[in-house]
């Protein structure tokens, strides 16, 4: 018996040392097949970014190059100094400042010096800026033109903007409005406005030049109170004596002080970027004083805020305790919605004096202040939301200006739009003092009424597409791919072909200009956003999806080497994968070399961890989940090394032929989108 377990005892640990041997080995093997790929990548990528900037040095034909500062800043002081007026001229440098706008954004980079991206940021703001001014210069002189014939209406249009002016020359007291029929875009105006000499302007812009504002602002937000956060936590842990916790106390609300006017003096940098005439701000401080008493609390369908700490001048707080501000109770949370289609300008100003024609001559007036925004403030209405549109019967509608919107053809709203507003003093979108807001989806047009002219655009939640019903990635032949996912709202599949990616969906016109287009990922994932068909998680993902939580590294691992072998494989989503727990993954997987869909009874269940891999026994059907190994089967360390178990030798020979820059671009597919956590059938988000 002593001798029979020593053998035993013998042979467990060949064995193991067996075993350890060859999970060595095919650690290894994996660990250089994706080095030699990533190195392959990387060498590629440095190759096309001095091709890149070469080819845009020599470019030569009299645009700046954003990546030379002082030709950027030669740029902006001679455009700054044109005193071009005529719309057309000053639509296309605006339309050259958009594309260094975008070029300048492809540049900032996190792993560049902190001082290079802040040059580079600083010079996309005086970028924005001045093509915000060159509009503003342009309406006055279209205002200023004589006109004789009544009311002036205009439309101005090119790729990037839609500008519509209306001037009020005749001061009719039943006019109530006018709308731009060939742009979609409709105002109406209170009879007090109606006797007014103004000029109202809605100026749609494509692009949006404001969001970035808040994001920076809500980040410095975030990171003053996590500071004070972390000061307060501190003072609490510190043992102390009587004495000594006095002191304390003083320099905690020295440094509250110091931290709050830091933070004033970053905000107030930003506003100065972006900055109003005297009146609009007044209005807006008017507005901002009276929100506290007509705000009511939001119900069902309330657009989710963020609680942001308020900082009192005279009384900075010694603990850093959240504080739930009514100025800020309805400002949007811009991790959960997006902007889309732009950004709406609608504004009102004073008339400038008109030309008239005098003994052949044009008589004009010119007034050095430039155009002047037209102070106006209905009575305060107790409106709280811009999402359900909910107003108590008592209150005054009759001083609220009304829009109406047709959605922009470029986006796709999944849900109904949410109205927001912009807030130039807390540089934020908001969503009160907007009422009456209504959706025809016959007419595509959303119509609301706001207390005041703000600027507005349309909101739509980042995940609404999340979590993913499911998915399936299957090979179409060498190197090409075929990914699908279906979610609640729509399905769609992105054919991958080497390292270019083209999206296919069904009755979605809007997307007319993305749709069948062969781009590299980064530019897909960019239209998509844009176009409002988001299906890539970020950071912040998490917060507001419900997911099946996994190891991150293990679910980093298969993606690596799904995409080494999706020549071969066809992989799938399993409903097995919310029932193996976070340090598992359960996924369907089968060998198909045709381009033909896989049959339902060709998948096998695969189960990966971050020690060894198995093939299950059994298949999506079952009745339960079971660990059991499959017949004929083996354990491995990898997924890749397991397929190889009955990998027919045509898979193995496209599996040895991918090119990296394929394998690469399904792998950041696959990251992504994050699939394998992201996918969950039997749930869905609550606001969905």
């Amino acid at each position: 018996k002593r001798l029979q377990k020593e053998e035993e005892e013998r042979r467990r640990k060949e064995e193991g040392m067996n075993e350890r041997e060859r999970r060595e080995d095919e650690l290894n093997e994996l660990h250089f097949k994706l080095e030699e790929n990533q190195s392959a990548v990387n060498t590629w990528e440095a190759a096309s970014r001095e091709k890149a900037e070469w080819d845009r040095y020599m470019l030569c034909d009299g645009t700046p190059n954003p990546a030379v500062q002082p030709e950027v800043n030669t740029f902006i002081s001679l455009w700054q100094d044109d005193p071009e007026l005529q719309i057309q001229p000053i639509m296309q440098q605006c339309a050259l400042a958009l594309r260094l706008t975008d070029e300048l954004d492809l540049l900032l980079n996190p792993e560049l010096e902190p001082a290079v991206n802040q040059v580079y940021y600083s010079t996309i703001l005086s970028l924005q800026n001045l093509i915000h001014k060159k509009y503003l210069l342009a309406t006055e002189e279209i205002l200023n033109v004589n006109n004789e014939t009544g009311n002036m209406q205009t439309v101005v249009q090119d790729d990037n903007i839609t500008l519509c002016l209306w001037a009020n020359l005749n001061k009719k007291p039943r006019f109530k409005g006018y709308h731009f029929t060939d742009v979609g875009l409709g105002f109406e105006l209170p009879r007090q406005l109606a006797m007014s000499d103004i000029a109202v302007r809605i100026l749609h812009t494509n692009y949006d030049h404001l969001s970035h504002l808040s994001h920076r602002a809500q980040e410095e937000k975030r990171k003053l109170e996590k500071e004070e956060a972390e000061n307060t936590e501190t003072m609490i842990t510190r043992p102390e004596t009587p004495r000594a916790l006095e002191d304390g106390e003083m320099k905690g609300e020295e440094n509250g002080r110091s931290s709050a006017e830091q933070a004033d003096e970053e905000i107030q940098s930003l506003k100065s970027e972006r900055k109003e005439s005297a009146a609009s701000v007044h209005s807006a401080k008017k507005e901002r004083k009276s929100s506290s008493q007509r705000q009511k609390e939001e119900g069902e369908g309330q657009i989710e805020i963020e609680t942001i700490v308020e900082d009192e001048a005279d009384s900075a707080p010694t603990v850093a305790v959240p504080v739930t501000d009514s100025r800020e109770e309805h400002v949007v949370d811009l991790q959960k919605y997006t902007s889309l289609g732009g950004v709406f300008y609608f504004e009102v100003f004073h008339l400038p004096p008109q030309s008239y024609t005098a003994r052949g001559w044009e008589i004009r007036q010119l007034l050095d202040t430039g155009l002047q925004v037209f102070p106006y403030q209905s009575e305060p209405a107790q409106v709280h939301s811009a999402v359900s549109g909910k107003q108590d019967e008592n209150s005054t509608q009759s001083g609220a200006v009304g829009v109406t919107v047709v959605l922009p053809d470029s986006v796709i709203f999944l849900k109904e739009p949410q109205v927001a507003r912009w807030d130039p003093i807390g540089q934020h979108w908001r969503t009160d003092c907007i009422m009456d807001t209504s959706y025809s989806a016959e007419t595509r047009s959303v119509s609301f009424r706001m207390e005041s002219f703000s600027s507005f655009t349309l909101l739509q939640e980042i995940y609404a597409n999340m979590p993913f019903q499911s998915w399936e990635l299957r090979p179409l032949c060498q190197d090409s791919v075929l990914f699908t996912l279906n979610t609640a709202l729509t399905e769609l599949s992105i054919t991958v072909k080497g390292n270019q990616c083209m999206l296919q969906m069904k009755e979605a016109r809007e997307l007319a200009h993305i749709l069948g287009k062969w781009m590299s990922l980064t530019a897909l994932q960019t239209a998509m956003r844009r176009a409002g068909v988001n299906i890539f998680v970020n950071e912040y993902s998490d917060k507001y999806v419900t997911v099946n939580k996994k190891d991150p590294l293990i679910e980093h691992a298969v993606y690596e080497q799904m995409a080494l072998v999706s020549s071969t494989y066809a992989f799938s989503w399993s409903q097995w994968n919310t029932q193996c727990g976070q340090e598992h993954l359960v996924l369907q997987v089968c060998e198909q070399l045709a381009a033909s869909p896989v049959p339902e009874e060709a998948w096998s269940l695969y189960l990966l961890g971050a020690q060894r891999s198995q093939r299950l026994n059994i298949s999506e059907r079952s009745e339960a989940f079971s660990l059991d190994l499959a017949e004929g089967t083996e354990f491995h360390f990898t997924l890749l090394h397991m397929l190889r178990d009955s990998m027919s030798p045509e898979g193995r020979a496209r599996i040895d032929h991918s090119h990296f820059l394929y394998t690469d671009t399904v792998q950041k597919l696959l990251s992504a989108t994050r699939v394998l956590t992201f996918t969950r059938r039997d749930v869905y988000t609550a606001d969905n």
